[in-house]
């Protein structure tokens, strides 16, 4: 009997363990002092009035012989991907209902996606990103390059010619650092997957905070997408679902590879290792698509905006650089003083009672870097904004 030793190649996953010890110490050395949470990617919000009468409507439906369900079809109920589909219109993208798969959130299927892909494929991420895209191909034992995001550029690094790999992650509005994609920049990384016959896994988890028509919600916008991506989208921040577990990924019949279909063979994937989204959160999941859903929805997501336009105002009066916070609930921001990441952390922590998180978590071009989270309530943002602006 073998392990999988790629496990071992894994770095250990010190970030929030770190931030959390440093936090329990600080609060019971200074148990008179108010903590205000910059850091956490967790929404506060509830879920809005609508779901939760649909959640209500379709737990009592499971009570009754008549309107009772069992196991459902695995890659979603059709009333589900129908209200995707429309919302999708709505974008001018055009979907069949059965490119459209209903998970139980974008962290899995960005993982699982990968067991339709040889081993042999060379992986192409940003630096920094989401941890997730580096330790699920470090466990499978792939090669992993990084594509140079940074200060110059942006955080929106564009094709180096130069460089080939077989699947791309792209995160736009990005995680950490709140920079979104041009169509122009997008269309060259699909020109540069077209042209070198590689995937785009396109995670589209913000896409709600978008608020520019000339900024794209998903990769489809772009000529030639449907030929080369892969869209993973979540309903966590879009409707406060991180503990309620709904998503999709969408896989366009026109992904062929090697005169294979990747629509089919994701299909075959799921209705192999897995068994479906519980009725009872794809019923809640339709409601967000409602007309008075989708006005719930967007006063929550307008509310995280606010905070966040509190977050960036304060650091353009302070003449602090960062991206984000106009079209992102994060924003990545540059360390005063030439302070590392953890440095600073320790420097907020110590002086304002503020926890962010430091931006070297995320690779080793987040060094130096900070991101903060507009997830928190009203009242935390302008006071925690009002102690950072007496501090600098």
């Amino acid at each position: 009997m073998n392990i999988n030793k790629n496990y071992l190649n894994l770095e250990d996953s010190y970030l929030f363990s770190t931030i959390a010890k440093k936090v329990s110490e600080y609060t019971k050395n200074n148990p008179d002092k108010k903590l205000i949470k910059l850091g956490i990617g967790d929404v506060t919000l509830p879920l809005a009035p609508v779901v939760v009468e649909a959640i209500k409507k379709s737990a009592d439906e499971m009570g009754v012989q008549a309107t009772f369900k069992g196991y459902g079809p695995e890659q979603g109920y059709a009333f589900l991907r129908e209200a995707i589909q429309k919302y999708y219109e709505r974008k001018n993208v055009q979907l069949v209902s059965d490119e459209i798969f209903i998970s139980d959130g974008a962290k899995s299927d960005l993982g699982n996606i990968l067991d339709i892909f040889a081993l042999d494929n060379t992986v192409l991420v940003p630096d920094p990103v989401y941890p997730v895209y580096v330790d699920t191909n470090t466990m499978a034992g792939r090669k992993i390059i990084y594509a140079d995001a940074n200060e110059k550029n942006g955080f929106l690094p564009l094709p180096d010619e130069n460089v080939k790999c077989d699947i791309i992650y792209i995160c736009s509005p990005n995680n950490p650092t709140g920079a979104v994609y041009t169509k122009d920049g997008l269309k060259k990384w699909v020109d540069y997957a077209l042209k070198n016959d590689a995937i785009i896994l396109f995670d589209a988890a913000y896409e709600c905070f978008i608020k520019s028509k000339e900024l794209p919600n998903s990769i489809y916008e772009i000529e030639g997408a449907e030929k080369c991506a892969i869209e993973f989208c979540s309903f966590s921040k879009t409707a406060g679902f991180t503990g309620t577990r709904c998503g999709y990924t969408v896989v366009p019949k026109a992904l062929v590879k090697q005169n294979c279909s990747l629509n089919k063979f994701w299909l075959r994937r799921q209705t192999t290792k897995f068994n479906g989204v519980p009725y009872i959160v794809q019923r809640a999941a339709e409601a967000i698509f409602s007309q008075e859903g989708q006005k719930q929805i967007s006063e929550n997501i307008q509310y995280y905006s606010e905070n966040a336009k509190i977050i960036a105002d304060t650091m353009d009066s302070k003449g602090i650089w960062y991206t984000g916070g106009k079209h992102s609930p994060y924003i990545w921001l540059k360390c005063p003083n030439n302070m590392k990441s953890w440095e600073f952390f320790d420097y907020l922590l110590a002086n304002i009672a503020i926890v962010g998180t430091p931006g070297s978590g995320f690779g080793k071009n987040g060094e130096g870097y900070f991101r903060l989270t507009s997830f928190g309530n009203r009242e935390n943002t302008i006071e925690a904004m009002q102690r950072f602006s007496k501090l600098f």
